[in-house]
Formats: structure tokens, sequence, C-alpha cells
């Protein structure tokens, strides 16, 4: 049972981070199909930094390098984003569908290069990072604490303050709902908009360095996330787009995801004999589940996926 928790509040951590992060772009206006990719490029920059930090980085030291490369290539990739669906107008779908292609394309082919590099015979797009996750984990007994379901709590207090408490939050979503009226109050929408998508990299970035270290020591990015940024999507819609309630909607995606791990400590699930590719099915065939219920009562901003233009009224 404790394992079941450990592993619910960590993936619970992951899918509340970048649907969260999804939920500042739409607010925004801006619809991010691409947390998918954002999510391997973040998973990238922080394997990266695990990878060529001493093992004698203070615990401390490690955590906040580890997290700000995971956030940086997390803003810098959610920029191809930003550029294209605000300035030049694209279709925001077929931009994050792309961007989701190369993320996973793009880190294959570094990580490869990279360890070729070392080693001619190492063709592999593996990181190893085995001594510098420990920083990560505190032992409470037989529970393993991560410092990341801290960070994740941490986030959605602030998305929770962010979006309803301050002047900021209101202009975005003032943004989201119609941007027209925003301008005529001196909002400057396209601004606006480029802050709701950056932070949606830097939540999207910092899931993914999240998601490869749940429960292992490296990581293979040809396998890029495994749909946990499809995933995230629909907790974000079956949330509502309202952090509170993606917070519980995250740990009840959560909580399938970790069955996937652990089901074989449960009689009852062990004894119904099914391959461990049904409980790997679990949260997806949940998501469809709940997207078909939820979909049509749900209420996304009105001008998400709108392009704005300044002269249209």
């Amino acid at each position: 049972m404790i394992l079941l928790l450990q592993y619910t509040l960590i993936f619970a951590s992951v899918l509340l981070l970048v649907a969260l992060g999804g939920c500042f772009s739409e607010h925004s206006g801006v619809i991010n199909i691409g947390l998918e990719g954002i999510m391997v490029m973040g998973a990238l920059g922080g394997a990266l930094m695990m990878k060529f930090l001493p093992d004698s980085t203070p615990a401390f030291g490690m955590i906040l390098l580890v997290v700000l490369a995971a956030i940086a290539l997390g803003v810098v990739y959610s920029l191809l984003l930003a550029v294209a669906a605000i300035n030049f107008k694209a279709d925001q779908t077929l931009v994050g569908t792309a961007m989701n292609l190369l993320g996973t394309a793009a880190a294959t082919v570094f990580v490869k290069a990279m360890n070729t590099a070392e080693n001619v015979d190492n063709v592999s797009s593996t990181i190893q990072y085995i001594n510098a996750k420990k920083a990560f984990l505190v032992n409470l007994g037989s529970f393993e604490f991560n410092w990341f379901m801290l960070l994740a709590a941490l986030a959605l207090v602030g998305s929770y303050v962010s979006l309803y408490k301050t002047r900021f939050g209101l202009r975005l979503m003032a943004c989201g709902e119609h941007p027209q009226a925003a301008d005529s109050v001196g909002i400057n929408v396209y601004k606006m908009r480029y802050a709701g998508v950056l932070i949606s990299g830097m939540l999207g970035g910092l899931g993914g360095i999240v998601y490869i270290t749940a429960g292992v020591s490296e990581w293979k990015f040809e396998n890029g996330v495994a749909g946990f940024g499809f995933l995230a999507l629909a907790v974000m819609i079956f949330g509502q787009w309202k952090p509170v309630n993606i917070g519980l909607a995250a740990l009840l995606f959560g909580l399938f995801r970790a069955l996937s791990n652990v089901y074989t400590g449960f009689n009852l699930l062990r004894n119904l004999n099914l391959p461990s590719t049904v409980y790997n099915m679990l949260p997806y065939i949940i998501s469809l589940l709940v997207l078909v219920f939820v979909s049509k009562t749900s209420k996304a901003p009105k001008a998400e996926g709108i392009p704005y233009d300044k002269g249209q009224r």
C-alpha cells in the first residue's frame, strides 16, 4: 500500500505540473498540444545536467541545477509554439503536433551522437543518472519521499494564487476569454500570450524530468514520455482548467498509472491473471472515458486556439 501511495504521488506530480502548464497556456488563448515534446526536452536538459555534474555536488545544488536545466530547455522549446502561433498565427494544433514529433526525434539523435562521441560502440539513446538521482530522494521509514512531490504541491498553490489572486492572472484569463476587450483596456495580448506559453514550457519541462526520474535511474529517449503529455491534457480538461480541480484529477489519474507498477503486490489484482499491458493501458482508457463524458459540459476559455489580430474587432 505504501508503494502504491509513493507511485501515485510521483505520477500525480508529473501530471499536475504538465497539466498546470497547459492550463496557463490555454487561459492565455493558445492551445498547447506540444506538451509531450516539451516534456522530452525538459527531461533531456535535466538528464544532461545529472550526467555531467560531479557526484560530489551537494544535494541542494544538484536539485537546483537539474530543475533549472529542465525549465530552461522547456521554456526555449516552447518558444517554437509561441512564435509560430502568436507572431505568425499558425495553426496551433499542427504546430503542437509537430513539436511532439520533433522533440523525441531531436532528443534521440542528440543523445545517440553524444554517446557515440564518448564510445563508438555505444549507439544507444540512453542517459544514466544512478548516483545523481539519490539527491531527490529522502527515506521516511518505508516511504520514499521525492522532493519533486513538494515542488508539485508548491506549483499548485502558486498557480491558484497567480491565476485568481493577482493582476497578472486576471489579465491572462481576460486574454483567453475576450482578447479584444482586454486590448481595449490597455492589456498587451501578445505579451500575455507569450507569458502563458512560456509558463507552460517551464512547468512542462519540469514535469519531464520528474517523469524520467520516477522509479528509474536511466532513460532511453527514443521512448519519449509514453503519452504522458496527452494524459496531462486529459487531466486539464477533466479539471475544467482550474488548478484545484486539476490537482484532484492528477491524483486520480496518478493512481491508475501507479497500479500498472505495483498491481502484483495486491492479491486480488494478481489473481485476476490479467496481462501487465492491461494495467499499462488503464490510465489511457480512463482518460478516453473521462473525455467522452466531460467534453460536452467542459467550458474551455472562449478564445483559445483563435489567433489574435489587433486590427480585428
